[in-house]
């Protein structure tokens, strides 16, 4: 009797347990929805099977499509809920079936291949008892009283793993579902920062075992500039920017062209090692083989912070966090490992990560304010863009009014209404995304927002293509979409008809004196005087900026005319390949010939389009004649030499730079490596500057890239 009491005692508790536990969910989350406090295995069945469901859902949003519904936070807080009802009621979720493996990045677009040794995902820890508790099962486990840690800034991008056979490169492949992944060696191979060949060690204790075959894993990512540079690119074109640097990264993967990598500036770092032969090529810790990892050439952690026992562990991770501003990658946590490789041998691994490392995640930094509006962007492609209006609020050291909504679907499946009191965060700690709505919060007054059925601009009925999720007008009149395109067409990175703001380019549109781009070079002084005092006293100066844009060098008028993914750097490879305007417009006469360049297809089927024809007829009828640069009219002083930009110049701008580099005869990549000639370092320079002296590769500054140029 004693028993049984005892028993029905605990089952209520653990039932309590688990019931408090998601009343604290619901109450912590920002979309989490009410469920029992007190659940029966009926009900416990309904929930693991719709937590599966849902999280499985999630994952192919995330690992095959790059394209996640909630944050971090919110995904792991789901797979904890369902882990505790799995634990509460361990008979039930053994009957309930698996909906799918989960974190299966295989996309079904490539070759899968078998990894020679499972590559496992991490254990996640949230708090400081959750780290030293792992802390605590490591050293009962090792039977020491204090372990050494080694803490590594967890990287935000895809997890691979490439093979080296006798020191070359033979394939690479993402992690898949741990046993297989897709082969992207194609593309890792189009990473400038990576070498082909390992690099032989300088002699040393060791140093002389090469590995005959080694899998080193690491993680393909997109650097903040470069992310920065691609969504700055895709917004002056009308298109939709990626949401952070991770589904930059994990997109550009699942492209089919490998040359979206280079273009992208996509780069690898490498943390870890999965099958060896012989082990004795890589040393007896995490830190000799972060090392090591260098000495062959290979991308690496650049820094790493020690820590022996919880409390000096708990310090490092602390360290990261405080250090992880200056970063020049997108980082959401730190890594935690067992310095010595023989303890992490011993230690071995369950069912889905190893015993000896956890990811510790930051959390984000977020903010609550309420939503005061919804308004639509057409962007000049014609897509239209749902932007939240919000009360200013202060965000990660900033002050934060609006923030994307990205599309019509992003909005219902949030049930957003304005009024409603929504949590903001900085994704990829750049750009402020709305992720959550407190419900609990929701005034009476909050009114659900209907989105348009015509264009705001110009009235026309919207459209969405099939397989799209973006709602776009089709407009081919749309004043929105023309004054988008003309400021592109005009922008610096265009044709850069200095003094044509968005001003004056809307008075132009309204008043009807320009309804294409051919007008602008029809304009006349008595068509700029006629907009008002404010925008016609610079009318002179606007008037012979676009006479002087009539000489715009090719690769400016490219980009100009917003030719779809033809960004600022592919303008400049179709310049080169094509040599005229004239050239370029001739793709679209026939099908691109296999194994032409991205470029080379997207301007094919650009002009293929007879109207996309007429607009440069009409531009060439008005007097426009591209000039083609020949990098002998700048001089040839640093022909064949390649330059990465770090840092702040002091009198150049990143453009300037690049400009000076490029009409010298010399060439500007965004990511350190062996084929990198200088890296041109300014305040505040990053890892860059460390991968050069790793690499060996010469650091300069302004002063010396001037000297250079000039021939001095």
């Amino acid at each position: 009797m004693a028993v049984r009491v005892f028993l029905a005692a605990e089952n209520f508790f653990r039932h309590l347990r688990a019931g408090l536990w998601v009343v604290g969910l619901v109450l912590a989350g920002a979309e989490a929805q009410v469920v029992p406090a007190v659940m029966t295995p009926s009900s416990a069945r309904e929930e693991i099977a719709a937590l599966r469901t849902e999280i499985a859902r999630h994952d192919a949003l995330y690992h095959r499509q790059a394209a996640p519904e909630i944050s971090d936070g919110d995904y792991d807080a789901l797979k904890r809920k369902l882990r505790e009802w799995e634990q509460t009621f361990p008979e039930v979720a053994r009957e309930v079936p698996v909906v799918a493996e989960v974190g299966d990045d295989r996309s079904g677009l490539f070759k899968t291949y078998r990894h020679r040794e499972r590559m496992m995902s991490l254990e996640k820890a949230y708090t400081e008892a959750e780290l030293r508790a792992f802390a605590a099962r490591v050293a009962k486990a090792t039977g020491r009283r204090e372990v050494a840690f080694v803490v590594e800034p967890k990287f935000d991008g895809l997890a691979v793993s490439v093979t080296f056979e006798q020191g070359r490169l033979v394939r690479a492949v993402t992690r898949g579902n741990g046993v297989e992944g897709d082969d992207v060696t194609g593309h890792v191979l189009a990473i400038t920062g990576l070498l082909r060949t390992l690099r032989v060690p300088e002699p040393g204790a060791g140093a002389d075992v090469m590995p005959g075959v080694i899998e080193v894993r690491g993680e393909v990512y997109v650097p903040f500039a470069e992310f920065q540079r691609v969504n700055a690119e895709r917004e002056a074109a009308g298109e939709v920017r990626f949401a952070n640097p991770r589904n930059l990264a994990a997109g550009t993967l699942r492209q089919l062209d490998p040359a979206e990598v280079t273009r992208r500036g996509l780069a690898v770092v490498f943390y870890g090692i999965g099958a060896c032969e012989p082990i004795t090529a890589v040393p007896t810790t995490q830190r000799g083989l972060h090392g090591k990892i260098r000495a062959w050439g290979l991308p690496g952690v650049g820094e790493v912070w020690p820590g022996v026992g919880a409390d000096a562990l708990w310090r490092a991770v602390q360290a990261v966090e405080q250090a992880r501003a200056g970063f020049a990658f997108p980082t959401d946590g730190a890594v935690v490992k067992v310095d010595e490789l023989k303890w992490q041998r011993e230690l071995g691994v369950g069912e889905s990560a190893p015993r000896w490392a956890v990811a510790y995640k930051f959390a984000p930094e977020r903010a609550e304010t309420r939503l005061r509006a919804i308004t639509l962007q057409v962007g000049r492609t014609g897509v239209l863009t749902p932007v939240a209006e919000l009360e200013p609020v202060a965000l990660a050291g900033s002050k934060v009014a609006r923030a994307t909504l990205h599309n019509r679907d992003e909005i219902a499946r949030r049930d957003l209404r304005v009024g409603d009191f929504v949590y903001v965060e900085k994704a990829g700690e750049i750009i402020p995304a709305l992720v959550g709505v407190n419900r609990a919060r929701r005034p009476v007054e909050a009114v659900a927002f209907v989105f348009p059925t015509a264009c705001p601009a110009c009235g026309t009925a919207l459209v969405q293509r099939t397989g799209e999720v973006a709602v776009r007008c089709p407009g081919a009149a749309c004043p929105a979409q023309l004054r988008r395109r003309i400021e592109h067409f005009a922008s610096k990175a265009g044709v850069d008809i200095e003094g044509l703001g968005p001003v004056m380019v809307e008075a132009l549109v309204e008043r009807g004196v320009v309804k294409e781009l051919a007008d602008l070079y029809r304009l006349r002084r008595e068509d700029v005087a006629a907009l008002g005092k404010n925008v016609s006293k610079s009318a002179e100066r606007v008037l012979a900026a676009i006479e002087t844009s009539k000489r715009a060098e090719l690769a400016r008028v490219l980009y100009g005319l917003g030719i779809p993914q033809v960004g600022a750097v592919a303008a400049k490879e179709l310049a080169r390949e094509c040599g005229s305007l004239a050239a370029v417009v001739a793709l679209g006469d026939a099908a691109a010939p296999a194994g032409a360049s991205s470029a080379v297809r997207a301007a094919a089927a650009y002009f293929a389009e007879p109207r996309n024809r007429a607009v440069v007829a009409e531009l060439v009828a008005v007097g426009l004649r591209p000039t083609v640069v020949d990098v002998e009219v700048g001089g040839r002083a640093l022909a064949g030499k390649t330059f990465v930009l770090t840092g702040t110049l002091p009198t150049l701008s990143r453009a300037q730079a690049t400009a000076k580099i490029e009409a010298a005869g010399g060439k500007v990549t965004g990511s350190v490596s062996a084929r990198t000639d200088y890296v041109v370092a300014g305040t505040e320079a990053g890892v860059k500057r460390e991968q050069a002296r790793t690499l060996k590769v010469a650091v300069i500054d302004e002063a010396e890239l001037l000297r250079m140029i000039a021939g001095k």
